[in-house]
């Protein structure tokens, strides 16, 4: 068995691709997945594998696409020889208020945040169920265990990740196989970028005035959580000190979910 082999959905940028890159310089094979220019998907590969990755593989499954998701984790089995780690990461947001707002964005975000996560969990259970071994990490959120406001989608979504989470742990639990969520605060992303931008446009703040006044608001450390501790986290929970942590929701959010 391939111990050292990983599939991470959405991770062409932000955390995924922050974890790619901390697992590549741990030597792993990697599976990476998202939506990106051919060049930059390629420097991307390219620089994942001067960073130590064994080797490295892109699918461009779309995750509104149920049989294409299907299709990508059976391809990482299947190159790999075995998927050993599944990290269901990809997300999307939009905020606005629940009277407002749009039921395509609503759509999309429950099937991108929790669905996608769903379908690839399914492909894969019955390849570790027959080795008896393997990992599922969900990325799940802060707003997985706490709400805010005008996020209705992104917070039902989460919350759900979290559900998805304890169920399948349960039903996996005598197999040797683990599945957890890392529910992070506030990271410094190109969808954290978006939110500022918004909030900027609606109430007139200097970008500096979000992220102090809105965006940390929650966070009692008034820091970014950094990606690289949610790489870390997601690398304890593929490792054998993490075979009896089953059903968690880990919290790496600054404090905020200690309010």
């Amino acid at each position: 068995m391939n111990n050292k082999s990983i599939l991470i959905t959405g991770s062409t940028s932000g955390i995924g691709r922050g974890i790619a890159h901390y697992f590549a310089k741990r030597n792993y094979h990697i599976m990476i997945n998202g939506l990106a220019d051919k060049k930059d998907i390629d420097i991307l590969m390219d620089d994942l594998k001067k960073c130590g990755a064994a080797s490295i593989l892109y699918d461009n499954a779309d995750m509104c696409d149920n049989a294409a998701i299907a299709r990508m984790v059976r391809r990482a089995e299947d190159e790999f020889s075995g998927l050993y780690i599944l990290v269901n990461n990809a997300g999307i947001q939009h905020v606005a208020p629940v009277e407002e707002f749009p039921e395509e964005k609503w759509q999309q975000i429950l099937q991108i945040n929790l669905s996608a996560a769903f379908y690839a969990t399914r492909a894969i259970v019955p390849f570790m169920k027959g080795r008896k071994t393997g990992r599922i990490i969900n990325i799940a959120s802060a707003h997985g265990l706490v709400a805010s406001p005008y996020k209705s989608a992104y917070v039902a979504a989460k919350h759900g990740v979290i559900g998805l989470t304890k169920t399948v742990a349960l039903e996996l639990a005598t197999h040797g196989i683990t599945c957890n969520a890392i529910c992070p605060g506030f990271v410094h992303t190109p969808l954290v970028d978006n939110q500022i931008a918004a909030q900027q446009s609606a109430h007139g703040l200097s970008a500096d005035k979000v992220v102090e006044d809105i965006i940390l608001a929650s966070q009692p450390t008034k820091k970014f959580v950094g990606i690289d501790e949610v790489a870390a986290m997601a690398h304890y929970l593929a490792s054998d000190a993490a075979k009896s942590v089953t059903g968690a929701s880990l919290q790496i959010d600054g404090g905020w979910v200690a309010r």
